[in-house]
């Protein structure tokens, strides 16, 4: 019996640069052309500044950030995920935008020393050719 495949993104106009550059292992955040603040995920108006036209750039972004909060998943209900389990999403809060926070799986796996605070870094898993999606793995405190 082989496993199901887990679900791809389906990349609309507003997150497609984010996931072009996932692909290519680099994270971006959407900046806003107005006020410059960074954002994720891109919506029709900024946040911040309230810009109905802001025009967002793919900024990159090194991905490190600490973590907020997580949870181990340990029944899969979507297909493509029971191979991973038991399995940690972690909520990270990126440097780059203290207000900006990612949902991904820690690589590192369910036995991981993790607390709140925990200094993550971004990573990448390869779910198909050219598609990407962000991950993160524990990183030294520096």
């Amino acid at each position: 019996m082989t496993s199901a495949r887990r679900p791809l993104p389906v990349p609309d106009a507003l997150s497609a640069p984010f996931w072009e550059a996932a692909a290519r292992h680099v994270l971006t955040l959407s900046r806003c052309s107005d006020c410059g603040t960074l954002t994720h995920p891109p919506n029709v108006a900024c946040d911040a500044c309230g810009s109905t036209d802001p025009r967002f750039t793919a900024a990159p972004v090194d991905g490190r950030g600490v973590v907020r909060s997580w949870t181990v998943i340990r029944q899969s209900f979507l297909p493509g995920f029971a191979d991973l389990l038991p399995y940690v999403l972690v909520d990270v809060e990126l440097a780059e935008q203290p207000d900006v926070r990612l949902v991904g799986r820690l690589l590192d796996g369910p036995d991981a020393p993790l607390k709140t605070g925990s200094p993550v870094r971004v990573a990448f898993e390869d779910l198909a050719d050219g598609v990407a999606v962000p991950a993160f793995t524990l990183a030294e405190a520096s």
